[in-house]
């Protein structure tokens, strides 16, 4: 009988198969969290991608530099996100607020 996947295992397979749930998630994390939470999301995201390693050489970016980046204090620039970003398919855009009646 093989043993249950763990949840990290899991999750990794989920955001593999769909990208867009990968981008609604880190979506949420902005909307929700704070740079700490983002630079987490993104590691963890990186599991489903390839890992660490693979997003760096994707990337064009050292390992070692990237599991820094992607600590909770992480502060990458905007080309390293954009990199990175885009080893998982994805890309960094911007939307507006939803605009709020005054109360």
């Amino acid at each position: 009988m093989k043993p249950d996947r763990d949840h990290v295992e899991a999750s990794a397979e989920m955001f593999r198969n769909d990208p867009a749930l990968a981008a609604d998630y880190l979506n949420s994390v902005l909307e929700d969290g704070d740079e700490a939470d983002l630079m987490l999301a993104l590691r963890s995201l990186s599991k489903a991608f390839g890992g660490v390693q693979e997003i760096a050489r994707q990337a064009d970016v050292n390992a070692h530099t990237l599991y820094r980046t992607l600590s909770p204090q992480g502060n990458p620039e905007l080309r390293t996100l954009s990199s990175i970003l885009k080893a998982m398919g994805m890309r960094l855009a911007i939307q507006p607020l939803e605009h709020h009646s005054p109360a």
